[in-house]
Parts: C-alpha cells; structure tokens; sequence
C-alpha cells in the first residue's frame, strides 16, 4: 500500500484582494497586504476587468490571477 501526500498549490492566496501569488512570495504585490493562505478555493484570470462580468461579480479591479474563495 503506497501512501499518498497531499501537494501544496503554487500559489498562496492575499486573504485581502484573494490575488494569487508565487509560493515562496511575503508580500501581496497588488495590495500589498503580508495576510496570505494556503487555504484557497477555484481560480480566475482577469484579463480586462472592465470589461470583464466576473470581474465586476467579484470586485476586482487589476488584470491577474486570483482565488474564488479564501479562507
């Protein structure tokens, strides 16, 4: 029997603006907030949030990656 360990994401997640950033990151370069989670949910790239319907659904107002759910 093979035990199976469970991998950590490559992103964490600004628990302010729920951008994803790199792993090894200290400081959330959008907001610049130092609150981030390895406990996140589902992601979303903005491209254009001006245009974009989710964007505006989940307030975000930069391009970039970003997780549905923080926790």
């Amino acid at each position: 029997m093979s035990v199976r360990r469970a991998r950590l994401p490559p992103f964490k997640a600004c628990r302010k603006c729920k951008s994803l950033v790199p792993r090894e990151a200290t400081r959330c370069p959008v907001c610049g907030s130092t609150d981030l989670s390895d406990d996140w949910e589902g992601a979303v790239i903005i491209i254009d949030p001006e245009k974009s319907k989710i964007a505006k659904t989940l307030g975000l107002e930069k391009p970039g990656r970003y997780a549905i759910k923080v926790r």
